[in-house]
C-alpha cells in the first residue's frame, strides 16, 4: 500500500514547518548524491564481473540433481546418454503433418477420379 500525492503533499509541509527550508534542501541533495554513487558503484561492479564465468556456473547448475531420484538417475545413466539426451532437447523437432478432414476428403476424391472406371 503506497501513499497517495496528497499524503506526500501534506508529510513534505510538516517537513519544511518542522526543519525548514535549508534543512530539507541538504536532505534532498545528500539523497540525491547517495544516489548517485550508488548507482556509479553498481556499474562498477557489474564491469568488472567475470561474465564468462558466470555463464558456465549457470549451465551447470542445471546439472545438479534437486532430488534424490534425479541424482539417482544420474548416477546410473552414462554420461554419453545424458548428453545424447540433451542434444535431442535442444534440438527442434519438426511436428509431424496431420491431415485436417477436409484434406482426407480431397485425398479420397482425387482417388477415386484418378481410378479406371470399369
Amino acid at each position: 500500500m503506497g501513499f497517495h500525492p496528497l499524503d506526500w503533499l501534506v508529510i513534505l509541509a510538516i517537513g519544511l514547518l518542522i526543519f525548514g527550508p535549508k534543512a530539507i534542501q541538504s536532505v534532498a541533495r545528500n539523497a540525491g548524491k547517495t544516489v548517485g554513487h550508488a548507482k556509479e558503484a553498481k556499474d562498477k561492479l557489474l564491469a568488472e564481473l567475470p561474465m564468462e564465468e558466470l555463464n558456465s556456473v549457470r549451465e551447470n547448475i542445471s546439472r545438479i540433481p534437486m532430488s534424490p531420484q534425479q541424482a539417482a538417475m544420474m548416477l546410473l545413466t552414462p554420461e554419453q546418454q545424458r548428453d545424447q539426451d540433451k542434444q535431442k532437447k535442444e534440438t527442434p523437432q519438426a511436428p509431424e503433418k496431420v491431415e485436417t478432414p477436409l484434406e482426407m476428403k480431397q485425398g479420397t476424391q482425387a482417388q477415386e477420379t484418378s481410378s479406371p472406371a470399369s
